[in-house]
This record gives structure tokens, C-alpha cells and sequence, in this order.
């Protein structure tokens, strides 16, 4: 089967050895994604909604890079840092995803370091119409 790989330039793809998303047939998967711009550099402060905005965006750029749309995504998971933060992630989550409607999962855990206050995944099925 064909596999296509995409990265978004982080430091960490290459150190870790990951890639971003990658397409395998109808199905792309995509890492984990906090709100880290290509430089390294943290995007929306210590604004969950603004740092969720950002990693779906990212997300979305991955998965178009790919062949997919953000309408295409089946399945999201979100990492919180802080499960006080529940409200203003999901809310954002749902301006974003409100007409796509993926299933969803929403835990809190330790992130890879205390600026970042969500993490998220996401998995697409692209479907010829």
C-alpha cells in the first residue's frame, strides 16, 4: 500500500522520528499537535482556546497536504494539561468541528512541558465523491 508522509518542520519530528500525519489508502493519521509553530515557537500564550485553534489548523494543513480536508477527520483526541480548561477547548473544538461531527475524546494529562495546555490528534477517511 502507499504510504505518503508529511512533515510540518518542528524540531521534534526529526529528533523523535515521527511524522506529523501520514496517509495509508483512505485513512490519515495525524500526531499529536500542540500549538508550536515551525520556529519552535509556542502560538496563543497561555489561551487554550487560542492554542486548540491553532493546532486544528495546523492539523488541517497537514491532512490537506495530503489529499484530505478538515470535513474528512473521523475521530479527535484532546489533551489537557489542566482539566479546568475543558470548556474553552471543547468550545473551540466545536466552532471547528461543529458541521463534521468526528467522535471524540477529551482526557487530562501531563504535557511535554508547562506552557503547553492542549494537545491534539486526529484521524481522517478521505472518500472520492
Amino acid at each position: 500500500m502507499n504510504r505518503q508522509n508529511y512533515s510540518s518542520g518542528t524540531t521534534w519530528e526529526e529528533l523523535a522520528g515521527y511524522s506529523r500525519a501520514v496517509r495509508i489508502g483512505d485513512r490519515i493519521l495525524v500526531s499529536g499537535t500542540t500549538a508550536t509553530d515551525e520556529n519552535g515557537q509556542l502560538v496563543g500564550g497561555d489561551d487554550p482556546a487560542a492554542q486548540t485553534r491553532y493546532a486544528i489548523q495546523k492539523i488541517e494543513r497537514a491532512i490537506r497536504s495530503l489529499g484530505g480536508e478538515l470535513s474528512d477527520v473521523v475521530r479527535t483526541r484532546i489533551y489537557v494539561s489542566n482539566a479546568d480548561n475543558w470548556e474553552p477547548v471543547a468550545r473551540t473544538h466545536g466552532e471547528l468541528f461543529r458541521d463534521i461531527r468526528p467522535v471524540n475524546t477529551l482526557v487530562e494529562a501531563r504535557l511535554v512541558g508547562p506552557q503547553y495546555l492542549v494537545e491534539v490528534e486526529a484521524e481522517a477517511v478521505v472518500t472520492s465523491q
